[in-house]
């Protein structure tokens, strides 16, 4: 009989480093929530610049980045203990700069930047020196959830390529120092061939149209419109190769679906704290709230879905580890952990009462922001639709 070798414990490197952010996140991050340098757009770059400051003083600063900037190349494991530790404040991920969009497309271009590219947009990305974007949705009729549905192109003049279209919803536009770009190069759909650029963001033919006001606030630069005007590019601006731009998302988004899930089981595992502490101390009917079998059970149902998140996301990075492209379980990952960490947000407000109303802690804010997780990324609804559609084709495993 085969004996599965399942082995919970982390390599003592990653555990003592998950500590060692954890402890930062506490004592030095966790003070700056009440800054007002964390706007409805999401925290400033001035906050941003201060708060790396601290990390890389704490010896925590981009432990994911390439060991050739400085970083120590964790494995999907790794991060899995690290971001988990950093998303404990929805300003954890920013200091340790291992947040949306920047650390996707990190790990996107150390896998597809060709030399000359890692050293122009890798190096000062990895090392905190500039923040990037990466355009890839676009307003209807537009690609959202149906990539297929791509309506930016770039066409081919002489050596160069001119690239037209608007893309809206981008994190982190605003002050982006570079933007990666998908466009249609040719055919229509799935079917047709996309390509990315990387393009300075300084550009004339780049245009921020504005700043969308959106119900989340955690990301620095917020959500952008961003239009695309007779934008030249060189011929070496393409990364990867040309037609190629779908498979390269493949290696951004799979991974990046999961290292959502890791940061904001951090700050699930903050509600449910929050909410236990307050459940020890608020008396009501003659007894603390805790002891009531109402608020116990909730309790309770957050530990359970935090739990199954945990050993979700655990399981997935495994198999990344292994060179597996883990699509199914990436996408069962992002549709198990957004909607249990949202029930877990939903049941700590509740238990808060009146207090989870307020801004007198950050449950409210981390309520606002984590429904917006159950549509980046991909809705539930698609993954659920990848996931079922893989069932009836190939099998249910």
């Amino acid at each position: 009989m085969h004996q599965l070798d399942m082995n919970f414990s982390l390599p003592p490197r990653v555990s003592e480093l998950a500590d060692r952010v954890k402890a930062f996140v506490n004592e030095t991050v966790v003070p700056f929530e009440k800054d007002k340098r964390w706007t409805s757009h999401g925290p400033t770059d001035a906050l941003r610049r201060e708060l790396n400051a601290l990390a890389r003083k704490a010896g925590v600063f981009a432990p994911h980045a390439p060991a050739e900037y400085g970083g120590q190349h964790l494995s999907h494991i790794g991060r899995a203990a690290v971001f988990t530790a950093a998303g404990y404040s929805m300003l954890g991920p920013v200091a340790l700069h291992c947040a949306a969009p920047d650390e996707g497309n990190i790990h996107l271009l150390d896998v597809v930047a060709r030399p000359d590219q890692r050293e122009r947009y890798l190096k000062p990305l990895a090392t905190g020196d500039v923040r990037s974007c990466f355009c890839m949705t676009e307003p209807a009729p537009g690609a959202g959830s149906d990539p297929g549905q791509l309506q930016t192109t770039a066409r081919r003049d002489g050596n160069d390529w001119v690239i037209d279209g608007e893309k809206w919803l981008i994190t982190g536009a605003e002050g982006a120092a570079f933007a990666i770009i998908m466009a249609k190069t040719s055919g229509a759909g799935m079917e047709g061939a996309a390509t990315m650029f990387l393009a300075d963001m300084s550009d004339p033919a780049i245009t921020i149209e504005r700043t969308l006001d959106t119900i989340d606030s955690s990301f620095v630069g917020g959500h952008a419109v961003v239009r695309f005007n007779g934008l030249r590019l060189p011929a070496d601006a393409v990364l990867g190769e040309i037609g190629q731009g779908f498979r390269h998302a493949q290696v951004r988004l799979a991974p990046a679906r999961l290292t959502h899930c890791m940061r904001w089981l951090g700050a699930a595992i903050r509600a449910q704290d929050i909410a236990t502490e307050y459940a020890r101390r608020r008396t009501a009917f003659g007894k603390p709230l805790g002891e009531h079998e109402g608020v116990s059970f909730m309790l309770a149902d957050n530990a359970m879905d935090i739990h199954q998140a945990q050993l979700t996301i655990w399981h997935t990075a495994w198999l990344l580890d292994k060179g597996e492209r883990a699509s199914t379980e990436s996408s069962m990952a992002k549709v198990i952990c957004s909607e249990a960490i949202a029930r877990v947000a939903d049941r700590a407000l509740q238990i808060l009462g009146g207090l989870g109303t307020t801004r007198d802690t950050v449950v409210e804010r981390f309520y606002r922001d984590v429904r917006a997780f159950r549509i980046y990324d991909g809705p539930s609804e698609v993954h659920r639709w990848a996931i079922g559609r893989r069932i009836v084709t190939h099998g249910a495993r």
